[in-house]
């Protein structure tokens, strides 16, 4: 989606609204350590897709009860919003944090091959036989 000044203005007022709903008018336990991590409002607000995240192993637990708060949230996030017209709202569970988690955790690990010499080509270089050893024939 296109973003300029308004609509970014827009999306984090919808975020803000949003994260205070989850955190202080909702009661659900399933939706507890749930962070809204982005929102994107349609150019009309007619429609709102908000990004959430959470631990990996919850994922599920929380997809569904943001569906079943769903119209909660919503009748809330009109009142707060107090916009022309109430947002339709879709809930996407944000994996880009546990995706830089593990990317995190693949560059901890040093390959072997790291360390060892390399040409302009990415090739190994061979160490250079010594001159004075003789030579093994076949």
């Amino acid at each position: 989606m296109k973003q300029n000044r308004n609509s970014r203005r827009v999306n984090e007022q919808a975020r803000e609204k949003l994260a205070n709903i989850l955190l202080f008018e909702i009661s659900d336990p399933d939706l507890a350590l749930v962070t809204v991590t982005g929102v994107e409002v349609s150019v009309d607000k007619s429609f709102m897709r908000a990004f959430v995240t959470c631990e990996a192993d919850r994922y599920e637990e929380v997809e569904g009860a943001l569906g079943r708060a769903k119209g909660r949230i919503r009748s809330l996030l009109g009142r707060a919003l107090q916009w022309r017209v109430t947002p339709e709202l879709d809930f996407r569970i944000d994996t880009s944090t546990d995706e830089a988690e593990r990317i995190a955790r693949a560059l901890e690990v040093v390959p072997p091959t790291i360390g060892v010499e390399k040409d302009e080509f990415g090739y190994p270089i061979e160490p250079e036989a010594d001159p004075r050893a003789p030579e093994a024939e076949e």
